[in-house]
């Protein structure tokens, strides 16, 4: 199986990003905490975070490292361990000195073992209820519920590797969905305790002194005194409701399916192909050698064009 997804669906390993300044802060609160308004501000007060959405947007190759980093927690390693190291954080964030959203609800330990000296904020939602229901909303309905989402993912590469970071790994396990259900049951069978056990495993890991919890609502005020900045003069910045999340993943989704269906018709065509070759084959009964070797040439030309996945 994974000489398959490596096959069709493999990039060239990326080049480890280049890191001249150090990790400053870590936003622990799982999606759909207020990461958007939360990463919107940190911009402004002149750190560079790497958002959910920088995952989604980035190069494929970087995003195919990601879901192996995911495979490497979630699926298990032999010896029933798993750490990640700050160098290779660091090959994937490069020179950004925040991150919050995706990233920290999959590697929220990893990252604050790896930087020690990081500031955590725990970005939290006041009504957990309303978080549950916009998880619902989003995570579930509009992406692993959406057929285009995995249709996309299938004839698409790039696609393939986040839905095995998310879908395949690292949401099943933070949600503890039971052995061969789906990220979705887990969300919504587990989810709300699940959200408390992480917060709780963030405050057991890390001093009073190094942590901030923090709601949207609080502003500009505890945040900006926990990192020692200047407050801005401008409102604190909105997030992004359910309906700009759909039109994200659609800004995104857009070019990739189109994408996916040149795919599916070139997979097709070629498919077609081999099976004339064979039917010819098969009527002329002793399939001559001239017969075998179309086939040959048919099944590559198929080969290719099922490599072609990744573009």
């Amino acid at each position: 199986m994974d000489l398959i997804k490596t096959t069709l669906y493999g990039f060239p390993k990326p080049p480890p990003r280049v890191c001249t300044k150090p990790l400053r802060v870590i936003c622990t609160g799982l999606p759909r905490s207020a990461t958007e308004s939360l990463s919107t501000a940190l911009e402004q007060l002149g750190y560079q975070p790497y958002h959910g959405w920088d995952l989604v947007f980035d190069s494929p190759g970087y995003i195919q490292e990601w879901a192996a980093l995911a495979r490497r927690k979630y699926d298990g390693a032999p010896d029933g361990d798993f750490h990640a190291t700050a160098a290779e954080f660091d090959a994937l964030l490069g020179d950004h000195d925040a991150v919050l959203d995706s990233v920290p609800a999959m590697f929220a330990a990893e990252l604050i073992e790896a930087y020690p000296d990081a500031k955590v904020v725990m970005n939290t939602r006041s009504d957990l209820d309303a978080w549950h229901q916009s998880m619902m909303k989003t995570l579930v309905a509009e992406t692993e519920g959406s057929w285009k989402t995995w249709f996309v993912s299938t004839f698409n590469a790039e696609m393939f590797w986040l839905w095995e970071a998310y879908y395949t790994y690292a949401y099943v396990g933070l949600f503890r969905a039971p052995k061969g259900k789906t990220a979705s049951r887990g969300i919504e069978k587990n989810g709300k305790w699940v959200y408390r056990d992480h917060c709780n495993m963030v405050r057991g890991m890390v001093s009073k002194d190094r942590l901030l919890e923090w709601s949207v609502e609080d502003g500009w005020g505890p945040l900006c005194e926990f990192l020692g900045e200047k407050v801005p003069d401008e409102p604190f910045p909105k997030g992004n409701n359910p309906a700009a999340f759909k039109n994200k993943i659609a800004e995104k989704l857009g070019p990739r399916v189109r994408g996916a269906m040149i795919n599916i018709a070139l997979t097709a065509t070629s498919v077609g192909v081999i099976g004339i070759v064979l039917g010819f084959a098969v009527k002329e009964r002793g399939v001559p050698w001239k017969t075998i070797g179309g086939v040959s040439s048919a099944i590559g030309s198929g080969w290719a064009v099922l490599t072609n996945f990744r573009n």
